[in-house]
């Protein structure tokens, strides 16, 4: 039977198990063999990562074919009106590709969120503010790239969850183990 583990992956936590000269890996965080993440974070990115020790689910969690999901917590300095949320929920062009239509609002600063260490910069005289952002793809640091396209910056980059799967009652480094849910 597979097993399925949700991990809050702090700031600076590489998504590996081998490590990495100046970074902690999963393997500081999960002491269990065999598990394997399904899809990456970025370093310098926060929030659910999905491992498992079954390769069929891995791929089926991961694979852009199935499109799972994936809903993130950004912090951007400034204020994004309706014209860049409206530009990120139709697609940006980034480089080389389009992005698929994405949902996106900007939202509350979020409920009991953990202090990230290190802080983000703190500007004096720019605002910042919070988006959620869901997409269906998955590419090289795409949610950072998209809101820099719309001339947002990413200050923070949290995902709040995968598919069915969230963070909720999930504190930085924590993890449980969780029943597939199937497709969603």
């Amino acid at each position: 039977m597979s097993r399925l583990i949700l991990f809050n992956k702090p700031y600076g936590v590489i998504c590996q198990f081998t490590p990495e000269a100046g970074h902690k890996s999963l393997k500081d965080f999960i002491p269990l063999p065999g598990f394997y993440p399904a899809g990456r974070l970025d370093v310098d990115s926060e929030g659910l990562v999905l491992l498992t020790d079954d390769g069929k689910l891995q791929n089926r969690i991961s694979s852009p074919e199935h499109k799972l999901s994936k809903t993130y917590w950004v912090q951007v300095e400034g204020i994004p009106g309706e014209v860049a949320l409206d530009t990120l929920r139709r697609g940006v062009v980034l480089g080389y590709f389009k992005t698929m239509p994405a949902q996106a609002r900007l939202m509350d600063d979020p409920a009991n969120l953990w202090p990230r260490i290190p802080p983000i910069r703190f500007r004096k005289n720019i605002p910042a503010s919070w988006i959620e952002l869901t997409l269906t793809e998955g590419k090289n640091r795409q949610v950072r790239r998209m809101t820099a396209a719309v001339s947002f910056p990413t200050l923070r980059l949290i995902r709040h969850a995968i598919g069915a799967y969230s963070l909720h009652g999930l504190a930085p480094g924590e993890w449980r183990f969780s029943k597939y849910a199937g497709p969603q």
